[in-house]
C-alpha cells in the first residue's frame, strides 16, 4: 500500500500544524482530503469532496478520520456506492454532533448515520474527550461494527493531548492495514 493511498479526514477547522494528522501527512505522505470551508462545513460538500478522493486513488484505500471526519466517512458510507474502494478506518475521537451545543455549531450534521460500516474499521476514544463521552463513542462504535480502544485520558486526541505524531495511532493504522493484507 502507497502512503497517498491512506486519506486523511480532519474534523471541523482542520488539522493545524502539530496534529498528528499533520504530522503524519508530513511523515508519511498520506494525502489530506481538503474541504472548501473548514469553519462553516456542510455534510454534502464534505462527503462529495471525500467520493471524488475514493474515486482519484488508483488503489484501495484507507481512511484516517478524527472528530467530524468520523462522523463523514459514516455519512459519506451510508451513501456512496464507492465503499468497496476503502479497505479500512481508523476513526480517532468522533465529535458528538447530536449533542445540543455542537448539534448548534455544526448544523446539518445531525443525526449521526449509524449502519455498520461496510469495510473494517478501528475507533478510538478518550475517556475525557470534551465532544463525546466515552459511552457514547462505544455506542458508535459498536452501531458501526468497530473494535473499540480507549485510549484513557487523552482529551480530544488532537494536539491539545501532546500525542506528538502518534505511534499508538499509527500501530493501530498498521494493524488495520494488516488485516485487509492477509
Amino acid at each position: 500500500m502507497k502512503a497517498g493511498d491512506v486519506l486523511l479526514l480532519p474534523g471541523w477547522q482542520n488539522s493545524g500544524p502539530q496534529h498528528w494528522q499533520s504530522l503524519w501527512e508530513a511523515r508519511h505522505g498520506y494525502r489530506r482530503v481538503e474541504q472548501h470551508d473548514w469553519m462553516r462545513p456542510l455534510r454534502g460538500d464534505w462527503s462529495a469532496r471525500l467520493e471524488d478522493a475514493v474515486l482519484a486513488s488508483e488503489a484501495p484505500v484507507v481512511l484516517v478520520a478524527h472528530s467530524l471526519g468520523c462522523i463523514l466517512a459514516a455519512a459519506w458510507a451510508s451513501v456512496s456506492r464507492s465503499t468497496a474502494r476503502v479497505r479500512g478506518a481508523l476513526l480517532v475521537a468522533p465529535g458528538d454532533v447530536e449533542r445540543p451545543d455542537l448539534r448548534e455549531q455544526l448544523r446539518g450534521w445531525a443525526p449521526i448515520a449509524r449502519q455498520p460500516l461496510p469495510f473494517p474499521s478501528v475507533l478510538v476514544a478518550s475517556r475525557n474527550d470534551p465532544y463525546c463521552r466515552l459511552e457514547r463513542a462505544r455506542e458508535l462504535a459498536q452501531a458501526w461494527g468497530s473494535r473499540f480502544v480507549d485510549h484513557g485520558e487523552a482529551g480530544h486526541l488532537n494536539a491539545d493531548s501532546g500525542l506528538g505524531d502518534w505511534p499508538r495511532g499509527q500501530a493501530l493504522l498498521d494493524e488495520l492495514m494488516n488485516l485487509r493484507e492477509r
